[in-house]
C-alpha cells in the first residue's frame, strides 16, 4: 500500500501520516528529508521528534530518497515507512542547484515507488493554492512540487488531502 498525504503547513497533515503508518506495521522506519537552515527550521524539526514513539527507527536522508527506500526495503522488510517529506526533499534538490541531479533524483525515487514492496505514506506539502509567487524560485518550486505531487498521487493506492487536522480522501483503491 501506498499512501500520499498532502496538506498546507500546519494542516495536521504529518500527524495524520504517523497515525495511519502505526496502523500498517509495528516496526516503523521515519525517513526524514528536512535539513537545518535556520533555528526556526530547528525548532521545526525538533518539534516532529517529539512526536515519535522511541522504538521507530529514524533516517536523516535529505538527498538520495530512492536509494534509501530500497535499502529500507531489503535490510527491514517487516517495517513500515514514512517519508516526511517530499517537498522539502524537493527544495534540497533545488537548493544544490544541480539540474541532472534533481531530474535523476526525482526519476529514480519514483521508479522505486512504483513497485514498493513495505506500507509507505509519503508526506508533501500542497502550494498550488495560493496566489503566484513573485520570486523565479518560488515559482520554480510550485511547479516542480505541483508534478511532483500528481506523479506520486497517480503511482499511490491512497491519496489524502488533510485541512484542518481533518483528513479528506482523493483517492482510494479498492484491493490494494
Amino acid at each position: 500500500m501506498k499512501h500520499l498525504v498532502l496538506g498546507g503547513v500546519r494542516s495536521g497533515k504529518s500527524q495524520f501520516a504517523e497515525r495511519w503508518i502505526a496502523e500498517q506495521r509495528k516496526q516503523i522506519v521515519y525517513i526524514a528529508t528536512s535539513q537545518v537552515w535556520d533555528g526556526s527550521m530547528a525548532e521545526r524539526i525538533a518539534k516532529h521528534q517529539s512526536y515519535r514513539p522511541d522504538h521507530w527507527h529514524t533516517i536523516e536522508e535529505p538527498i538520495t530518497l530512492a536509494d534509501t527506500l530500497k535499502k529500507v526495503a531489503s535490510e527491514q522488510p517487516e517495517s513500515g515507512v514514512i517519508v516526511e517529506c517530499c517537498s522539502l526533499w524537493l527544495t534540497n534538490l533545488l537548493c544544490a542547484e544541480n539540474e541532472a541531479q534533481l531530474t535523476q533524483e526525482r526519476e529514480q525515487f519514483l521508479a522505486v515507488l512504483e513497485n514498493y514492496p513495505l506500507p509507505v505514506i509519503l508526506v508533501s506539502a500542497e502550494v498550488g493554492l495560493g496566489i503566484m509567487p513573485i520570486n523565479a524560485l518560488a515559482r520554480r518550486y510550485g511547479d516542480e512540487i505541483g508534478v511532483l505531487n500528481q506523479r506520486m498521487a497517480q503511482i499511490c493506492d491512497q491519496v489524502t488531502l488533510v485541512t484542518a487536522g481533518l483528513p479528506m480522501t482523493l483517492k482510494a483503491t479498492q484491493g490494494k
